[in-house]
């Protein structure tokens, strides 16, 4: 009946402490991809920014396209639209509701090249030296950018980065304070079985081993609990949202999901290593308080 007992309390403090750390790293990889969701989003928001080149009248069509190239294969560019005079009518024709070239007799717009940067270059410093650079060609005549919605942009991703750090660590203390304290009182129930072995002259590398091995078990299983709900959590929010399937990288998915069995085996292992270790410490008379 009493070894019935113990190992209801076993099993029920295994079960807890598994418990405890799938809710615990469920957290910490949601948390994960809300972060690598909102990289990926400011990048798009990033790449959205560009500027247009604008070109002067007599720019030939051979030199146009050879400047087109030589855009799209520099380091800081992710695409380039050449825009005629013709489809630069048409589009402000669309938006204005008018023919304004019946009306002025002519179509006063130029050609221009449409340029979309990668998102590390998407930042008034960066694009203050891609103009001077543009402007040192003769084809050019003009370099178009909102400034002040560059800077915006680059502040309002930088506040909110800020934020979700700070919230990042904070959750991440907790975090690990609530695992080390249920693997503490975990250990705890099993204090005078360490003690009598300590007692009956066994090392405390050959006591600490079964519980650390035990220990990574339990993160092990956490871990895999905390992924399928991960998955379900991803599953259920793209059946609402469609488009968030577009923001989904698997390769980074695989990896935060990598990281988060390597978080439970970790945390498991150093948090049952210290909870061993401080009973080992004890005195026996110390045990029973």
């Amino acid at each position: 009946m009493s070894d019935k007992y113990s190992k209801r309390r076993l099993t029920g403090a295994s079960i807890t402490t598994i418990v405890s750390l799938s809710l615990v790293l469920f957290m910490l990889g949601l948390l994960g991809i809300i972060i690598l969701n909102t990289n990926k989003l400011s990048n798009n928001l990033k790449e959205n920014i560009g500027f247009q080149v604008i070109l002067n009248d007599n720019a030939k069509d051979v030199d146009v396209a050879k400047m087109q190239k030589t855009l799209d294969a520099s380091d800081y560019v992710k695409s380039t639209e050449f825009i005629t005079k013709d489809e630069a009518a048409k589009r402000l024709q669309q938006d204005l509701g008018e023919d304004f070239i019946n009306f002025l007799g002519y179509n006063p717009l130029l050609s221009s090249i449409n340029v979309h940067l990668k998102a590390e270059y998407a930042n008034p410093d960066s694009l203050s030296w891609i103009e001077k650079e543009m402007l040192e060609s003769k084809l050019v005549k003009e370099v178009i950018y909102q400034k002040s919605l560059v800077s915006m942009i680059n502040e309002n991703v930088k506040k909110i980065s800020l934020v979700i750090l700070g919230f990042s660590s904070l959750l991440m203390i907790i975090a690990l304070a609530l695992i080390n304290n249920t693997i503490r009182l975990s250990i705890y129930s099993k204090r005078f079985i360490i003690k009598t072995m300590q007692l009956v002259g066994a090392t405390q590398g050959f006591i600490r081993r079964p519980f650390v091995l035990n220990g990574i078990k339990h993160g092990i299983y956490g871990a895999v609990i905390a992924i399928l709900m991960l998955i379900g959590v991803l599953y259920f929010a793209q059946k609402q949202l469609p488009e968030l399937a577009e923001l989904q990288d698997q390769k980074m998915l695989g990896t935060l999901f990598g990281l988060v069995i390597v978080l439970g085996i970790i945390i498991s292992w150093i948090s049952t290593s210290l909870a061993v270790s401080k009973y080992l410490r004890l005195r026996s008379d110390d045990l029973y308080y």
